[in-house]
């Protein structure tokens, strides 16, 4: 298919964050929020700050945010690639994508260089937006730094905030990255990158499902 821009998710869709995640959130949560498991409780796709502001008081949540970020940047580069990102990304002109996360700028660039996946060019961070996830603005920004239209553009997620958030940028086609993302209901499914491919100009994409 074509696709005038491209905008990936980071954590889930193009590196595997989980197990670095969950090291720093442990011990973050031994200090703050006795009893909060990463790997249970945590919705993912949101903001650190955002759910750091559910779990401490709030004359505590600054200083518990950059505790977290801290911790989390400390473990960023024992992280590895999803199948097939750095391959895709490398194919693709480098104009023609960006990334949208949630996660702090440091903290994503660590991890994206510690997988081995290419930089971006554009890469709208937690802290470049007013509203984070399930919201439009990450999106909605990559689209303009890319300098194209939201419906012009493909998403790749996994997380449920994320699609939503695609779906109210007004993404064309919002794939899901992985077999989890099939609760959000995005147009298609892949299980990951490993088989999606950029030829003559257009996007190939095998689809595990369709969620539609």
């Amino acid at each position: 298919m074509r696709a005038a821009g491209i905008l990936f998710d980071c954590d889930g869709v193009l590196v595997d964050s989980v197990p670095s995640a969950a090291i720093a959130w442990g011990a973050w949560a031994r200090r703050y929020a006795p009893g909060f498991d990463f790997l249970r409780d945590a919705p993912h796709g949101r903001r650190p700050s955002e759910v750091v502001a559910t779990l401490v008081e709030p004359e505590r949540a600054d200083e518990a945010t950059a505790d977290l970020l801290a911790r989390e940047l400390a473990v960023a580069s024992a992280t590895a690639g999803i199948p097939g990102a750095a391959a895709l990304l490398v194919a693709l002109p480098g104009d023609l994508w960006a990334v949208a996360t949630s996660s702090n700028r440091a903290v994503a660039t660590a991890r994206m260089r510690g997988a081995g996946i290419p930089a971006p060019a554009l890469l709208v961070a937690a802290e470049d937006v007013d509203r984070g996830k399930p919201a439009p603005d990450p999106y909605l920004r990559a689209a303009l730094l890319l300098g194209r239209d939201p419906g012009d553009c493909v998403v790749f997620e996994d997380s449920a905030p994320g699609i939503h958030a695609a779906r109210a940028a007004g993404a064309g086609l919002v794939v899901g990255v992985g077999a989890a993302s099939a609760s959000a209901h995005p147009d298609l499914i892949v299980r990951d990158l490993s088989r999606v491919r950029w030829s003559g100009g257009a996007l190939r994409l095998p689809v595990l499902n369709g969620a539609r």
